[in-house]
């Protein structure tokens, strides 16, 4: 079981003093999607080129030209790429003969996709490296969770490996972890907190118990 750390609203050079803080306590380090539309692919770049010992996500949440924005991203240093789980068959077939040409691994994120299971199933004969189950900033504010749709994907996904993500929290990780997801995607959780240190070391900790 792994821990990222996704950065969604420092500037890329805020986002490299940040990981500074945290470096031994998380495994990837996500460029999330806000900080790319803010400042490009460079951001991975920078941040690649600052921590060449951690995993860095490009979270593109790709929809289209999948092949295409999987090359610039590798090319820009991104060891993992996100596509949606609501893009065609056809972008997710492309996104993963591009990243195996590259030696990285696609995420499929599943923010939105309403049939989990079913998609999921899908999904996981496509040869991608991993399903997450989001659940999106709008949505945690009305009070949501992933948690169950954590159990759902780990009930009928075989291959891919199964991550998660959507307003964990050091005193939430433990009934995610319960669940036994590969990856587990903490945000403000860290980047909030009063102690990002601390906390991220708490979390990595149960991460690496469970």
């Amino acid at each position: 079981m792994e821990l990222q750390l996704a950065i969604d609203l420092l500037t890329a050079d805020e986002a490299v003093e940040f990981v500074k803080k945290v470096e031994d306590h998380v495994d990837i380090v996500e460029i999330g999607t806000p900080v790319i539309i803010n400042e490009g692919l460079n951001a991975v770049k920078k941040m690649k080129d600052a921590f060449p010992q951690l995993k860095v996500l490009a979270d593109l949440k790709i929809m289209d030209a999948a092949g295409y924005e999987v090359m610039k991203a590798s090319e820009a240093g991104a060891d993992l790429i996100t596509i949606l789980g609501a893009a065609e068959d056809e972008s997710i077939r492309g996104a993963v003969q591009e990243a195996k040409k590259h030696n990285k691994k696609i995420l499929v994120d599943m923010i939105a996709v309403k049939d989990i299971a079913t998609r999921a199933q899908e999904l996981d004969k496509l040869d991608v490296d991993y399903i997450c189950v989001h659940t999106g900033y709008d949505l945690q504010a009305e009070g949501q969770n992933p948690f169950e749709d954590l159990k759902t994907i780990k009930r009928v996904v075989k291959n891919a490996k199964t991550a998660v993500a959507g307003g964990i929290k050091l005193d939430t990780v433990k009934e995610v972890i319960a669940a036994k997801p590969d990856l587990v995607i903490v945000g403000g959780g860290i980047t909030n907190a009063e102690q990002p240190t601390e906390t991220a070391a708490s979390i990595q900790q149960a991460v690496q118990q469970g």
